[in-house]
C-alpha cells in the first residue's frame, strides 16, 4: 500500500504540493491527472526518493520495489534483449551465483528461487515485451546505439515493465510510442498483477487501463474510482452539490443577517442577535469549483481547390534508391478527406507524411499535384528546431516576413496565446505551448491539405478536445498520424496501413484495428509452428484463434463495464450520504441508502471476481 499524508513541496518558493493526502491500496492501477505545472512529475519523484520531502509522509508497503523509466534512455554495445534481461537484478545474481557456488545445499536453494520466479522464461517474456512495443526478432539482437532516442526510451519501458516492480510509475509513457504500442500497453497495464500509477493525457488510456483517478488541483490530492469518464462525471455532480449548499448557505446567511440588522440595537433581542453574529463568523464561505478558462485551438479555413489536391500511381519512395520504404503506392486526397496513417514504427508513416507535404521526393511512378495545392507539416522533430531565444511573434515573423505584426498576433491568439506569451521567450514555453505555436506555423499559409505527425505528445487532455474540434471544423483535407486513439477515431473516415512496403485501405474501424494489433503475437506464434505455411493459411489460423477467445474477451468486457457502472453508483450513493441535511427529517432515508450501498460493494465484489476469472481464462487462451 502507497499512504501518502499530509505531503507538502515547494519548488522556488511556490507551492506545489499543499498538505496532499491519498492512501492507494495494493493491485489499483491509478492515473493521476492535473493540469501542466499542478506537479504530477514532482509527485513521482518524491514517491521514487529522487526528491526529499519538505514535510509529510510518504510509506510503502514492507519489501515493495518501486520501478520507473530510467531518464536516460540506454546505450552501448549491449543488445535489446540483453538490456532487458539484466534488468531483474535478481535473476542475475542468482544465475551468476548459480555457477560460482560450491555449496551444494545453496545451489539447490538457488534453483528453487530461479525455478520460483519463472527465471528460464525470461527471454522470452523479455522478447514479448519488446515485440509488443514495435521491436522485431532482428532488431532484438541489435545493440542499443543502433537505435534514436525515441526508440531507446522504449527500450527503457521494455526493461521497468519486464522487471515487474511492486509498483510502477509510468510518466506519459505513450510519448515515444505509435499507436500500435500504445494499443499493447493498455492491454499490458490492464492486466499487471502490481500496482500502478500512470500519469497520461491520454483519455483512453485513463479510461481503460486504470480503475481509479487520482486529481492533483491547487496542492491537494482526490481519488476517485473509476476511469477517466468517471471522474469527469463525479466532477460535475461534485460541482452541482457545491452550487446547491453554497445557494442554501447565502440562503441562510441571508436570513440570520436579517435578524441581526433588525435586532442587534433593540436591548431585548441583543444576547440573541451577537450569538447570531457568531453563527456567521463561525460559518465557513463554500467555494465553488471553477474551471480554468481553456486556450482554444482554432484552425484558419483553407482556400478552395477543385479535387483532385494530389494523387499517386505507382510511387516508391525512401532514402536510398536500392531499397525503398514503400513501393506502388496508389492514393487519391480530395479536399475535405481525412486519412489517418495506420501501422508500425519503420513501416513508413513518417515517410509517406513527408513525401506528401513535399519535404521527401518520390523516387519512381507518378505524383501529380493541383496546382493551387497549399500544404501545411507539422512533426515531432520540428519543436527542437526552433530557436530558444526567440519570442512566438519573432519565430512567425522570421518565417513569414511578408505577414505583417498584427496578423501574426492574431493567429497566436487563435491557438491560445495571450498577453505578455506572444512576447515570451521560446525556451520558456512549456512542451504544450511549443507545439501549439508550430500548429500556427503549419498552418500560416491556410492550406488545403493539413499533415500532422503525432500533433498531441506535448497536449493535456482538455487540448486535444480543442484540437479534435478545430480539426472537425477545419474544411480541407487532413492526413494524421497519432497514438491518440480518440483524436484517430473523432477525426479520420479513412484508415490506411503500412506494412511490408505498401500502403493499403483499411476496412474496418479503430476496434477493429485494435483487435488485429492485440492478437498479431498470436499470428507470430502460429507462423513459428508452420514455417512452410502459406500467409493465407496463417491468416485462418489467426482468424480461427480471434474467434475462439472473442466470447472470452466479451465476458471480460461486460464484468468489466459492469463493474465500473457498480463503481460508479457507489460514488453516488457515497456523495449521497454526505449530505449534510440528510438525516434531519428522519432516518428512512438514510438507512435506505445504507442498505443500497452494502449492496452495492457487494455486488462490486461479485463482478471483480467474475472480471479476474474471465481475464485468466482469456490470458491462458490466448497463449
Amino acid at each position: 500500500m502507497l499512504i501518502i499524508e499530509n505531503l507538502t513541496y515547494r519548488i522556488a518558493g511556490h507551492l506545489i504540493l499543499d498538505q496532499a493526502s491519498a492512501a492507494i491500496s495494493d493491485g489499483r492501477k491509478v492515473g493521476l491527472i492535473g493540469r501542466n505545472g499542478a506537479g504530477k512529475t514532482t509527485l513521482l519523484k518524491l514517491v521514487l526518493k529522487e526528491l526529499e520531502v519538505e514535510s509529510g509522509v510518504i510509506e510503502l508497503s514492507k519489501n515493495w520495489r518501486v520501478g520507473s523509466v530510467a531518464q536516460e534512455a540506454p546505450a552501448g554495445p549491449l543488445s535489446l534483449i540483453d538490456w532487458v534481461l539484466n534488468a531483474d537484478s535478481e535473476r542475475n545474481t542468482l544465475l551468476l551465483e548459480a555457477e560460482v557456488s560450491e555449496d551444494p545445499m545453496r545451489v539447490g536453494e538457488v534453483h528453487a528461487r530461479l525455478n520460483e520466479i519463472s527465471a528460464h522464461d525470461a527471454p522470452a517474456r523479455a522478447a514479448r515485451i519488446l515485440a509488443g512495443l514495435g521491436f522485431s526478432n532482428d532488431q532484438q539482437k541489435r545493440p542499443c546505439t543502433e537505435f534514436s532516442g525515441g526508440w531507446r526510451m522504449r527500450i527503457a519501458l521494455a526493461a521497468v515493465l519486464f522487471s515487474e516492480p511492486d509498483l510502477l510509475l509510468l510518466d506519459e509513457p505513450t510519448n515515444y510510442l505509435d499507436l500500435e504500442g500504445t494499443i499493447w500497453l493498455e492491454d499490458y497495464l490492464k492486466r499487471y498483477r502490481g500496482t500502478v500509477i500512470l500519469v497520461s493525457h491520454d483519455r483512453d488510456l485513463l479510461n481503460q487501463a486504470v480503475d481509479s483517478i487520482l486529481h492533483l488541483e491547487h496542492g491537494k490530492l482526490m481519488l476517485y474510482s473509476g476511469g477517466y469518464n468517471y471522474f469527469v462525471e463525479a466532477i460535475e455532480q461534485k460541482q452541482l452539490l457545491d452550487s446547491a449548499a453554497r445557494t442554501r448557505q447565502e440562503n441562510e446567511r441571508k436570513r440570520i443577517q436579517a435578524f441581526v440588522d433588525r435586532f442587534r440595537f433593540k436591548a431585548s433581542k441583543a444576547r440573541q442577535a451577537q450569538s447570531r453574529i457568531k453563527i456567521l463568523e463561525r460559518m465557513k464561505p463554500i467555494t465553488l469549483t471553477t474551471a480554468e478558462r481553456l486556450a482554444q485551438i482554432k484552425l484558419p479555413q483553407p482556400t478552395p481547390v477543385s479535387p483532385p489536391l494530389l494523387t499517386l500511381s505507382d510511387v516508391s519512395v525512401g532514402y536510398t534508391l536500392s531499397k525503398p520504404i514503400l513501393s506502388s503506392l496508389n492514393l487519391r486526397i480530395d479536399p475535405g478527406d481525412r486519412i489517418a496513417l495506420l501501422g508500425k514504427n519503420g513501416n513508413g508513416k513518417s515517410t509517406l507524411a513527408k513525401l506528401l507535404a513535399g519535404r521527401l521526393a518520390k523516387q519512381k511512378g507518378d505524383l501529380v499535384r493541383a496546382r493551387k495545392l497549399n500544404c501545411g507539416y507539422f512533426a515531432q522533430h520540428q519543436l527542437e528546431e526552433l530557436d530558444p531565444l526567440q519570442t512566438p511573434v519573432e519565430t512567425l515573423s522570421h518565417a513569414r516576413p511578408n505577414i505583417d505584426d498584427t496578423t501574426l498576433r492574431t493567429r497566436l491568439g487563435g491557438v491560445g496565446f495571450s498577453g505578455d506569451k506572444v512576447n515570451t521567450k521560446i525556451s520558456n514555453l512549456s512542451g504544450g505551448e511549443r507545439a501549439r505555436l508550430m500548429l500556427v506555423m503549419a498552418t500560416l499559409d491556410k492550406p488545403n491539405l493539413l499533415i500532422l505527425d503525432e500533433p498531441t505528445n506535448h497536449l493535456d487532455i482538455d487540448a486535444r478536445d480543442e484540437l479534435l474540434g478545430a480539426l472537425n471544423e477545419y474544411e480541407g483535407a487532413v492526413v494524421l498520424i497519432s497514438h491518440d486513439r480518440r483524436l484517430v477515431e473523432g477525426v479520420a473516415d479513412r484508415l490506411l496501413l503500412l506494412a511490408d512496403g505498401s500502403a493499403k485501405i483499411f476496412e474496418g474501424d479503430i476496434d477493429e484495428y485494435k483487435a488485429l494489433v492485440l492478437a498479431q503475437p498470436v499470428q507470430r506464434m502460429s507462423e513459428k509452428r508452420s514455417p512452410s505455411g502459406s500467409k493465407a493459411e496463417l491468416r485462418r489460423e489467426a482468424a480461427v484463434q480471434r474467434e475462439k477467445i472473442k466470447p472470452l474477451k466479451a465476458e471480460m468486457d461486460n464484468a468489466e463495464r459492469e463493474m465500473m457502472k457498480l463503481r460508479s453508483r457507489l460514488e453516488k450513493l457515497d456523495t449521497a450520504l454526505a449530505a449534510p441535511d440528510l438525516f434531519v427529517k428522519g432516518h428512512t432515508k438514510g438507512e435506505a441508502l445504507s442498505i443500497q450501498r452494502a449492496k452495492a460493494i457487494k455486488a462490486i465484489a461479485s463482478a471483480e471476481t467474475r472480471w479476474i476469472e474471465a481475464a485468466d481464462r482469456f490470458e491462458k487462451a490466448s497463449k
